[in-house]
């Protein structure tokens, strides 16, 4: 327990006309969401309880700066002392996200001396080794000189003794930090590259790490080239899990992670926290959605038990996620049925925000989906959010054919060519015109010419009411 919490002696009388609606400054805006940094057993009625790592919303403020008005999980209300939770921010490092800080990669035996000047036993770095490409090299600080351990890579696994053997590089660091076995030292202090900040520290200080011994996994619901996603149970709530085993791998989605915590919309999925453990596993905590992805929902449901409203209601919930985007100048990427996921109460949110980027950055095509992908980001790595409005047309194709593979009888050998010279999909059987005729501005070839998402909500919402009103 901190001592400043003997700041609660309870002379609190608060009373829901105390909530001051005129914020002070240091104070948090009422929608913040904070996390518990002690338990809380609270000693009136109206005060709130909680147990550390509980996530609490703020409705209120007080007359008293020490105290907020908040809801916990399920919704129930009460006081909470400020000094007790931690505010939850976007993860906006100025530094690179490194699970493995202290990688420095191709550096030389010369390099990496003078990074490890002036001498302090026990500072460490890891290396690529000059001298046998595809091993690395571990150069620890010691009595005043520095030594270089070459860490052998055999059979998918990585030695400096050849009895000791580990999955990667963070189980090697691990266990030399714990042990010296055999070292000149154990590894006490790492030496980070410049310019790096160490994932744990950042999503701890932002108010996203969560423990790992508070998730239970349950059974496995999907597996990607990755890893798996995993139904698991967080402190009672039932979640999903992204499981991201190697070391490379779950460096890259860091970055997906670091996205989603500066994104909130109604339509987007929602993380709920990450957790990076030594061993070089990365969880990734979002929102469970009961009914899966949208492309299965619909092949599986189909138009005997789909109507126009709901199709309409789904093209809208992905709309307006996407116009969330695009306003906040994040660019998707990869925009399709298979990343929407439906909700227990049939809300469609998009999700896998593996690509996503700041707005118009450049990346490799060999993976990209062809059918989803706008000519321009096919043939220019052009990604922009009008790209994203391409993808989107493609997406309400899929919708309206109850999720058809686009570009039917089409080799995909023959796709582009045909798009680029201005072939559109046929409309689906029973597809309104007014959908279809936005599913053709959304493939207009020249990205300025297409509408923006805004537009696009606008003009689905048009369509809704004339539909409601028949």
């Amino acid at each position: 327990m901190p001592a400043h919490t003997l700041t609660l002696s309870h002379t609190h009388t608060h009373t829901h006309s105390d909530i001051n609606s005129s914020l002070s400054e240091a104070s948090w805006p009422s929608g913040t969401e904070c996390v518990a940094k002690y338990n809380f057993q609270g000693s009136t009625e109206q005060d709130l309880p909680f147990c550390k790592g509980d996530l609490l919303t703020i409705i209120g403020v007080t007359k008293d700066p020490n105290w907020y008005k908040a809801k916990n999980s399920v919704g129930r209300e009460g006081m909470i002392p400020a000094n007790y939770v931690q505010k939850r921010e976007g993860v906006k490092s100025g530094g690179k996200l490194s699970l493995m800080p202290w990688f420095h990669g191709k550096i030389t035996r010369e390099q990496a001396e003078r990074l490890l000047y002036p001498p302090e036993t026990g500072l460490f770095l890891a290396r690529e080794s000059t001298n046998y490409p595809g091993d690395y090299t571990l150069c620890v600080s010691c009595d005043g000189k520095v030594e270089h351990y070459r860490i052998i890579y055999h059979d998918g696994k990585l030695s400096i003794d050849e009895e000791e053997y580990f999955d990667n590089l963070m189980q090697l660091v691990e266990h030399y930090t714990k042990d010296a076995d055999g070292l000149c030292t154990r590894l006490i202090k790492p030496k980070l590259m410049e310019g790096t900040v160490a994932a744990q520290d950042e999503f701890s200080r932002s108010g996203w790490a969560m423990n790992r011994k508070d998730l239970k996994l349950i059974q496995t619901i999907g597996k990607g080239e990755f890893g798996d996603v995993m139904v698991g149970d967080y402190r009672g709530t039932k979640v999903a899990v992204k499981c991201i085993k190697h070391d490379a791998t779950a460096q890259a989605f860091l970055a997906e992670a670091s996205v989603m915590t500066q994104l909130r919309h109604t339509n987007l999925v929602q993380l709920l926290g990450v957790i990076v453990e030594e061993r070089g596993s990365l969880f990734i905590v979002t929102e469970y959605m009961a009914k899966g992805s949208l492309v299965d929902y619909l092949r599986s449901r189909g138009r005997t038990v789909l109507g126009g409203e709901c199709l309409l209601k789904f093209s809208l919930d992905v709309c307006e996620a996407m116009e969330y985007l695009e306003a906040n100048n994040f660019v998707h990427r990869d925009l399709a049925a298979r990343n929407v996921l439906v909700s227990d109460d049939n809300i469609a949110k998009v999700s896998d925000f593996g690509l996503t980027k700041e707005a118009s950055s450049t990346q490799d095509t060999a993976k990209l989906p062809v059918k989803w992908t706008s000519p321009e980001a096919l043939r220019e790595k052009k990604f922009s959010t009008k790209s994203d409005v391409w993808s989107y047309g493609v997406l309400l194709w899929e919708i309206y054919s109850f999720g058809r593979v686009p570009y039917p009888r089409i080799p995909l050998k023959e796709v582009v060519p045909r798009v680029e010279k201005g072939y559109k999909m046929e409309a689906p059987d029973g597809c309104p015109a007014a959908v279809y005729d936005l599913m053709k501005q959304c493939w207009t070839l020249d990205p300025a010419g297409r509408p923006s998402f805004r537009l696009l909500r606008e003009k689905l919402q048009h369509i809704r009411a004339k539909e409601l009103h028949l």
